[in-house]
């Protein structure tokens, strides 16, 4: 692998090149990287059997074909995750042996219809096989390549009897990837977690990911109603007591963006340099091109699946000088770093 440092601001790509194939499958990562993703983003969950598969959630009716299949039927059942109830499939009532028989299915076929032609071509994965993938790509190029690891749903999984730390830090070990070489990042909408991981010796940058509103499910948990808002992580306070906890924080673009009494979006807050005053990286998801997810300041045309004025809205981000994006098309954010490296 080059020692050569890689680019700033990082770009990882969002569920591998999520914009252009079925998310989580082989294709979309080995895509992101052919289109110059310095590191992929997995969601990580469990199957019943304590095999940590890549998906955006443990349901999967809509990133699966798991409804044309008969034989799992039964399945079928209503959970309550993180206060919100969902009626589909979940993987924790699979064996990965039955998960490995489903084929990807594009999320958003709408907004996506050219990754939709995918459908049902690419099998589900596995994280040892993206560690693998990963492993692969790096000989084959002259950059460093890396995974930002993000484990979902931590306080779920572990009332139900799987620990995501204790698996997520097996997995890692049998991978070889606990080597302080910087590949690693760990991140989790619950701190919890982190701090688990961190304790079971797992080498990592550990990022905390903060929404625009609501509260940490595993705060709710333990506290209930006290439980501490997204909100206060981002005050001035807040930050700097992040500060010794976790090495990053990772926000919504929305967090990113300023905009005035009309919502016109007028140019990027003082968030970057207030997380780099407390000692924290920062990074922010997801730069897309479409209409559906431009703030609206940005958008072009009446069709949500248009592409809008992106480049603007990605430049006014990236010019911050945050640490790294989240992009569902990595191509699209290279060519805009590249853009604002040459002047």
């Amino acid at each position: 692998m080059s020692d050569r440092p890689p680019s700033h601001p990082l770009v990882i790509g969002h569920r591998g090149a999520s914009g252009y194939r079925p998310e989580h499958t082989r294709s979309a990562y080995e895509l992101a990287f052919a289109l110059g993703a310095d590191a992929v983003e997995p969601d990580i969950v469990s199957t019943r059997d304590g095999v940590l598969v890549l998906r955006h959630e443990n349901e999967i009716s809509g990133t699966t074909d798991v409804a044309a299949h008969p034989e799992f039927q039964g399945l079928r059942t209503t959970k309550r995750i993180d206060d919100v109830e969902l009626t589909g499939w979940f993987t924790e009532d699979f064996t990965w042996e039955q998960l490995s028989t489903l084929r990807a299915r594009e999320r958003l076929p709408g907004l996506r219809k050219s990754s939709a032609t995918f459908d049902g071509r690419y099998p589900i994965l596995r994280l040892a096989d993206l560690f693998e993938i990963i492993d692969a790509t790096t000989e084959r190029v002259a950059r460093p390549l890396g995974m930002v690891a993000e484990i979902k749903h931590a306080t779920y999984f572990e009332s139900i009897g799987l620990p995501l730390d204790e698996l997520f830090a097996t997995a890692v070990n049998d991978a070889g990837w606990n080597q302080r070489d910087g590949r690693l990042t760990i991140e989790s909408f619950e701190r919890t977690v982190l701090a688990s991981i961190h304790a079971r010796g797992i080498d990592g940058k550990r990022v905390y990911l903060i929404e625009a509103t609501g509260k940490p499910f595993d705060l709710v948990a333990r506290f209930g109603a006290r439980a501490t808002r997204y909100a206060d992580d981002i005050t001035e306070s807040g930050l700097f007591a992040l500060g010794g906890v976790v090495d990053g924080v990772s926000v919504a673009k929305s967090l990113i963006l300023q905009t005035d009494a009309g919502g016109r979006v007028v140019g990027a807050s003082e968030l970057v340099d207030e997380a780099h005053a407390a000692g924290l990286e920062i990074y922010t998801w997801t730069l897309r091109p479409e209409n559906a997810f431009l703030a609206a300041t940005f958008r072009r045309g009446r069709l949500k699946a248009d592409y809008g004025y992106w480049q603007a809205e990605f430049r006014t981000i990236m010019s911050t000088g945050i640490d790294g994006v989240f992009a569902d098309q990595p191509d699209l954010a290279v060519a805009v770093r590249d853009e604002l490296s040459a002047r």
